[in-house]
């Protein structure tokens, strides 16, 4: 058994019907965004309604919502017609996930529902269904075949429905303008939280750390005053303090090859110019784009006026568990 050749037709399987369901895109996705940021505006909540596989989708989709600052609340499909209607609100809607549209448990809870003021959006595969016929907005998640090589086992059809309930998250994102300082509220904790919540000047070497010298110095000179503080690179400055340029331990080691001599040379003649920069009052999730952007392993860090007063060394960002 080709065990390789079968998970990529996996793959194309789902990859196509995602690619179907971008075809599909329409007025009734933009209607769902509207209702969707208008609940949210109005500071009503998401009532993600879903049984079985179509279940453990929308918890999913419910959890990347209320991540990205649009409240969503799992209700339970069993216990709803047993207190947990509590939840429901006027001016709630309600994402209601049912592949066939005619689960029994979620059509059963749809009349409750509709004693309150809240509207419905349907991901459903199937246009004629009760829940598709029954709801305010209708998202077609229809596939033409499941992954599954018996075509029973839900596989295209909660991968297209999870696909979908991500592009609603991330285009209500942008549409209500959440930003990466809102996005940090809500993950203080771990690289994500750290990144987002940091300030580049509370992960910098500070100038005290910093090997700063003048563009006539030695690299002989540079260098020992890079293994004193045990500095990958040394920041050029002028008189004026004003940035020239970076010299670092790996230019060191491509020039030796050449010459051997280069201890006795300026480290003017050798430094990188215009070095990348970041400013010490952002966020560090800019230091790790930078770093990864230029493929550098130091960052100089400087103040309003262009000046340099620190340093972020790619190693200390692990230390950190920012990477």
């Amino acid at each position: 058994m080709d065990y390789i050749e079968k998970a990529a037709r996996v793959l194309d399987l789902e990859i196509s019907e995602l690619q179907r369901l971008r075809q599909r895109l329409g007025p009734s996705f933009a209607r769902a965004v509207e209702l969707i940021k208008e609940t949210v505006e109005a500071r009503g909540k998401i009532i993600v309604l879903g049984v079985g596989k179509s279940g453990h989708i929308g918890g999913k989709i419910a959890a990347t919502l209320t991540s990205t600052g649009s409240p969503a609340v799992v209700l339970d499909s069993l216990n709803a017609l047993h207190g947990d209607l509590g939840v429901v609100a006027d001016g709630d809607v309600v994402l209601a996930l049912s592949y066939s549209g005619e689960t029994e448990e979620l059509l059963r809870i749809l009349p409750a529902i509709a004693r309150f003021q809240v509207g419905v959006i349907a991901l459903c595969g199937a246009a004629d269904s009760t829940l598709a016929q029954n709801c305010d907005v209708f998202l077609d998640v229809n596939v033409e075949q499941e992954a599954c090589p018996l075509n029973l086992a839900p596989t295209s059809s909660t991968t297209v429905m999870l696909a979908l309930g991500d592009a609603l998250a991330m285009v209500l994102l942008e549409a209500r303008g959440f930003q990466k300082e809102d996005f940090a509220k809500f993950h203080p904790a771990g690289m994500v939280g750290r990144s987002l919540l940091l300030r580049v000047h509370q992960i910098m070497r500070p100038r005290s750390a910093l090997a700063l010298v003048r563009p006539d110095t030695t690299i002989r000179a540079v260098l020992e005053l890079m293994t004193s503080l045990r500095a990958g690179a040394a920041v050029v400055a002028g008189e004026d303090e004003q940035l020239l340029g970076i010299f670092t331990h790996g230019d060191f080691v491509r020039h030796y090859q050449t010459d051997s001599h280069v201890g006795e040379r300026l480290v003017a003649d050798l430094m990188t110019l215009n070095p990348v920069v970041v400013r010490q009052d952002k966020l560090a999730v800019e230091v790790l784009n930078l770093l990864e952007r230029h493929q550098i392993d130091d960052l100089v860090v400087v103040d309003e006026r262009g000046v340099p007063v620190g340093i972020v060394d790619s190693q200390d960002l692990t230390k950190l568990k920012l990477l």
